[in-house]
């Protein structure tokens, strides 16, 4: 009987435990888990908050766990590799307990990242959102103390769903981003239009500002301060500046890192010490456009990452096929995705990229309520190949669905007119005979023809 253990309870800890018992339902398998949540959706915070959501128990993933041992408000504090065994306290008053394990599964996540040398984020009121108790805190103070703002410091995923969960209840929010303009994961001439769509909302944006101080401004208020002359006072200040692997644990026990120092693995999810393997945000991620590691932390990555090593915790011989780093964002009526490489990001890796944007709309005009797609399309000058998309329009235009066909397609390293060979669906409430994604396509080729002609 294998005993497995399993440090971590949210997307790639229950994955592996889950995946470990189907392939083998006579392992032994313990989660540890440093909280009381198994499973829940983090990335569901921002609509618990905005009340979309209000019940906190809906952002379980699943609540049951047949044969699986779920350790809650077990927080593990050494491995021993040697002697294959994990050290775990329960409470601040418990002594240390000892687990032994076959194999182990590291899945300890990322934690915020706090911006170095910034006063004033330990004061009451100020907060980070990472955790499900993280998000109990802030509902308290909204609710408790009658929050009426927000001052919001990072622009990325969390920044601009917190902005827009805030004002869903009426909160009025300022946006202080270090980069100008907002929400840099995608290139600038959609971040213009994601702060449009923010300031449309009634939220403050200010950009190219890096926050210096914050500080008590009288019992119930908060004072933010930063470049460019920024002053600002709120009741509440919430701080998104990004994430970090979580691998002080495995760094103390010689596992060993790797890219952002995030844990090295390789593509069955092992670690360099033999019967420990690890998965989701607190490992790299192999890059299948790139070939080689990188740091991409997504809740769909994870889940992946986990079921990997899981299986071959057990016995299995399954690899991680890599990522392209496929997000969506919904903010207010936009949804902004993304999939691949930006153009930038490209020509640092050594391709010679070239980027197109089209707009086209997302079905038949004459059916009604059609909405502007803007699509960039970026591919390699030299071989044509797919690099990466990008994709802006309403939430209810397929958005995130289509920037699943680039994905599919950078998977599977296509070239950008071979997307114009895809036979995809096509009735006029939902699209038009050639698809959006295939019009890019088209728009890009043409643009790298007639430029060979010039």
């Amino acid at each position: 009987m294998i005993r497995l253990l399993v440090i971590g309870g949210s997307d790639a800890g229950i994955s592996a435990a889950l995946r470990a018992r189907e392939k083998d339902p006579s392992a032994e398998v313990s989660v540890l888990l440093a909280d009381e949540y198994p499973n829940y959706s983090i990335c569901g915070l921002p609509f618990y908050l905005s009340g979309e959501t209000p019940d906190h128990r809906q952002l379980a993933h699943r609540t049951a766990f047949e044969g699986i041992e779920i350790l809650t408000n077990h927080r593990a504090v050494a491995i021993h590799p040697a002697a294959k065994t994990v050290e775990v306290v329960r409470g601040p008053n418990d002594g240390l307990r000892t687990l032994r394990y076959d194999h182990l599964v590291m899945a300890t996540g990322a934690v915020p990242s706090r911006p170095k040398g910034l006063p004033g984020l330990d004061l009451p009121g100020v907060y980070f959102l990472h955790t499900m108790a993280d998000g109990f805190a802030v509902q308290n103070h909204l609710t408790e103390r009658g929050a009426h703002s927000v001052i919001m410091v990072g622009a990325g995923y969390i920044g601009v769903e917190m902005a827009d969960a805030l004002r869903h209840r009426g909160i009025e929010v300022t946006l202080v981003s270090h980069t100008d303009p907002v929400f840099p994961t995608v290139d600038p001439e959609f971040g213009r239009l994601v702060e449009e769509e923010l300031s449309r909302h009634g939220v403050r944006i200010v950009g190219g500002c890096a926050v210096e101080r914050i500080e008590a401004d009288g019992p119930h208020s908060l004072a933010v301060s930063g470049t460019g002359r920024f002053v600002g006072s709120a009741d509440l200040v919430l701080v998104a500046t990004g994430a970090r692997p979580d691998t002080d644990l495995a760094a103390a026990a010689g596992i060993p890192l790797g890219q952002a120092g995030a844990i090295r693995v390789t593509q069955r999810m092992e670690t360099g010490i033999p019967g420990i393997w690890a998965a989701g945000d607190c490992v790299e991620t192999w890059h299948r456009i790139l070939q080689r590691p990188a740091y991409l932390p997504l809740g769909t990555t994870a889940h992946k990452q986990g079921r990997v090593a899981g299986e071959n915790a057990v016995g299995g011989e399954r690899l991680f096929a890599g990522s392209v780093g496929t997000q969506t964002v919904k903010v207010f009526e936009l949804a902004i995705s993304r999939t691949g490489l930006r153009e930038a990001e490209a020509r640092a890796a050594g391709f010679d990229p070239v980027t197109v944007e089209t707009q086209t709309w997302d079905h038949k005009v004459y059916y009604p309520n059609a909405q502007k797609l803007r699509i960039r399309v970026t591919g390699d000058r030299r071989t044509r190949r797919l690099l990466g998309a990008q994709i802006l329009g309403h939430w209810q235009s397929g958005v995130s669905k289509r920037i699943d066909v680039f994905a599919t397609a950078l998977f599977h390293g296509m070239g950008v007119e071979d997307l114009n060979d895809l036979d995809l669906s096509y009735t006029p409430p939902f699209s038009n005979p050639w698809d959006p994604v295939q019009m890019g396509a088209q728009v890009w080729v043409e643009t790298m023809e007639s430029g060979s002609r010039n």
